[in-house]
């Protein structure tokens, strides 16, 4: 296919509609994605036609051709919605005049166009691409901008035979885009030379997309490159699940089962990875296992650190605990437990402290004593939490600004690195980390990293909720290992034990089955019996748009948060979600369709993957505000700020009237839903319902098979993750 040939249309998959014609206007173009609305002269309509896409250059003059499907706008009327543009250079003398006028090509402006096109006509871009010196014929061109404009030439013929490469090994055009950002003029060589450092390289490009590309490349499915691509793929599928890393005979089998791949290709090519620490070998419980390197390295540098934190000294202030803690109690108009009073004595000496403890074992109270006193004596304290929601709580509950992690350590939108790290250390006194059970591995790290030497460090979290989304299980390794002084608040307070909620919660933790209240009994905890899947479903739909709105007067949407064990099935997160939007916010005619779900003003929404360059983060919730079909925006409101999405960037978005119980982990909601159902048994784990329990504010009502509550409160409490963390902590610290 010729780069130049404007007749030759993108290769696109069957099913999408055609489209050629000549770029009258650029009504809009973004260089950092190329996202574009053009106006398009084309053959046999009357009018000009939109065309909405993304190239990656566009002017005015130049042809495009397109690949994708008509829509009707309501107020726009008909558009063409692209999944593949080409671009093309100009045939007609106005539109190469056009062209060459409208800056794409350095050196030449609307004047020197004219000039151009008077001197050699439709030949032009021969002349500057074969015989440039040719240039300096015109009145004005010397040797200096003559170069310039050979070179401005280059590049954009570089760039439509790296888009008509992509496209023929289908690559929609905005992820074509990406890989050209990232790779530039060389981007033809090195997707061809191993198309699968694009899931290393180019964010939403995964494993299985460029594997796609790869077999349209000709590499063959039992081949060495992808054999190790496709050992890191089970070992990130693995990270996905919790696991640093896998036993060498899991990660074989799990390999073979992805790949298709006969077992000694599969090991051949984890000999290789290890030998280019792509990989490392390690023991876990002196079972050979295979880490990938970022993790590897990241259980290597938390124990590093926490050594360090240990063993120096911090800049805190000497502390009379005797005099401070009637102090704070008169302060705050408090009576202190003894375990309490415990906890701060040690933490106005110990250089680096965890607390832990369940629902009303007066966190929250101890936490605020400490920073009252500390803060009184000139203490700067930096306080954190890994998601929005919980950072708002230990603001409100502290009265002292508290940040999330990743705004805390500053990210740098572009690479995403943070600007706070080993070279660049936060300035404070005493970090205070909140939710920390919810901090995976390469968080803790990265935080850890940030501290001066003289930081005093107080982590703060329920060990018994859910370990992290992400790998490893940082808070309770680092509890279990014996290395730093670990608070456990266990006294239940009795202005939190007059709370089912509080009682039932620890029941469960404790492995009984909890007491609900009698028929007519008021609580701020209930079960509702339902037996089919069916059945439950349309219970919490009742529940959530009819009965508990009129009973206790809380919003829908906003105050009611169904949590599911699962995503799968029925009764899992998606179905739910599916029920409650069609009860709640029904989708109309003005709502977009995108990546399996219809979106629509007024929707509750989750960010389901951190977007540096947006400043939003996983788990973030949001509500659509507004959903602009000509520019292809959809408008979210996540804390009172406004953020856009192109609409093929919507996959970062999912609904959220239901979400499962793990990405409700640091939130809390004034009432809580949750299903449970024996469908769910994979998933039903006593820590599982114990954090979705204490998700609950005022009011948590479960749904579903009495049956599946004893499964979870009877079952396995976790599920083992293969980390290595607690080890390199003792083997470190001790």
């Amino acid at each position: 296919m010729n780069a130049d040939d404007p007749s030759a249309a993108p290769t696109a998959p069957a099913g999408l509609d055609r489209l050629a014609g000549l770029v009258e206007r650029v009504t809009f173009h973004n260089e950092e994605n190329g996202f574009c609305v053009l106006r398009l002269k084309v053959k046999g309509e009357r009018d000009l036609v939109t065309l909405i896409g993304h190239a990656p250059t566009v002017a005015p003059g130049e042809y495009a051709s397109a690949s994708g499907n008509w829509v009707m706008d309501r107020e726009h009327g008909r558009q063409f919605r692209a999944v593949f543009v080409k671009i093309s250079a100009p045939t007609t003398l106005t539109g190469i005049e056009r062209y060459l006028g409208s800056g794409m090509v350095k050196g030449i402006g609307p004047i020197y166009a004219g000039k151009l096109v008077q001197a050699f006509g439709a030949t032009v871009f021969e002349v500057i691409e074969q015989n440039p010196k040719r240039l300096r014929e015109v009145p004005g061109i010397g040797v200096v901008r003559s170069k310039m404009i050979t070179a401005g030439w280059a590049d954009q013929k570089a760039i439509r035979s790296i888009m008509v490469f992509l496209h023929a090994h289908g690559v929609s055009t905005s992820r074509a885009v990406r890989i050209f950002k990232t790779y530039g003029q060389d981007a033809i060589d090195t997707v061809s030379a191993n198309p699968y450092r694009l899931a290393k390289d180019i964010r939403g490009i995964g494993f299985l997309s460029a594997d796609t590309i790869a077999q349209k490349i000709g590499i063959a499915k039992d081949s060495p490159l992808r054999a190790q691509a496709g050992v890191s793929y089970a070992l990130s599928e693995a990270s996905s699940q919790g696991h640093c890393g896998l036993p060498y005979d899991e990660l074989v089998g799990l390999a073979i089962k992805l790949l298709g791949i006969e077992q000694t290709i599969i090991e051949e090519a984890i000999a290789e990875e290890l030998e280019d620490k792509v990989l490392y070998p390690d023991t876990v419980a002196e079972r050979p296992c295979v880490f990938l390197a970022p993790l590897y390295h990241a259980e290597q540098s938390i124990a590093n650190q926490v050594r360090r934190l240990k063993t120096h000294t911090s800049t805190l202030p000497a502390f009379d605990a005797d005099k401070a803690i009637p102090w704070v109690e008169q302060k705050l108009s408090i009576q202190l437990a003894d375990s309490q009073k415990q906890a701060i004595r040690l933490a106005l000496t110990s250089k680096i402290l965890v607390i832990t403890g369940g629902p009303g074992v007066g966190k929250t109270t101890l936490v605020k004593s400490i920073l009252t006193i500390m803060t009184a004596k000139g203490v700067k304290p930096l306080l954190c939490a890994p998601t929005g929601r919980a950072a708002k709580r230990l603001s409100e509950s502290t009265g002292l600004q508290a940040k999330t992690i990743h705004r805390l350590l500053e990210v740098n939108p572009l690479n995403g690195q943070f600007k706070h790290n080993e070279n660049n250390s936060l300035v404070c006194d005493l970090l205070v980390a909140d939710e920390c059970s919810m901090i995976d591995v390469p968080l803790a790290n990265q935080l850890l990293k940030a501290l001066s030497t003289s930081t005093a460090v107080i982590l703060v979290g329920d060990v018994d909720q859910l370990p992290s989304v992400g790998p490893g299980q940082f808070l309770s390794d680092l509890i279990d290992s014996g290395t730093v002084p670990v608070i456990r608040l266990t006294e239940v307070f009795r202005q939190a034990a007059a709370s089912r909620i509080v009682r039932c919660a620890h029941q469960i933790n404790q492995g009984f089955y909890p007491s609900f209240p009698e028929k007519g009994e008021k609580s701020d905890l209930y079960f509702v019996a339902a037996d089919e899947p069916e059945d439950i479903v349309q219970t919490v739909v009742d529940l959530v748009q009819t009965r508990l709105p009129r009973k206790f007067g809380v919003d829908p949407i906003r105050d009611i948060q169904v949590l599911c064990p699962m995503n799968r099935s029925i009764t899992g997160a998606r179905g739910i979600n599916q029920s409650l939007q069609a009860a709640l916010n029904p989708p109309t005619e003005f709502s977009i369709d995108k990546f399996g779900y219809s979106f629509s003003v007024g929707d509750k929404v989750m960010q389901i993957e951190n977007n540096y360059d947006r400043d939003v983060y996983n788990g973030d919730i949001g509500f659509v505000t507004a959903i602009d079909k000509d520019d292809a925006l959809l408008q979210v409101e996540f804390d009172s700020r406004q953020i856009s999405y192109p609409f093929d960037e919507l996959d970062e978005l999912v609904l959220c009237y239901a979400t499962t119980i793990h990405k409700s982990q640091g939130s809390e909601y004034p009432v809580v839903v949750i299903p449970v159902c024996t469908q769910h048994f994979m998933m039903l784990k006593r820590n599982l319902i114990y954090t979705g329990i204490t998700r609950g504010k005022s009011l948590v009502v479960l749904v579903g098979q009495k049956k599946a509550l004893a499964m979870a409160i009877k079952g396995k409490q976790v599920s083992q993750r293969w980390s290595k963390l607690k080890e390199r902590l003792m083997e470190t610290c001790l």
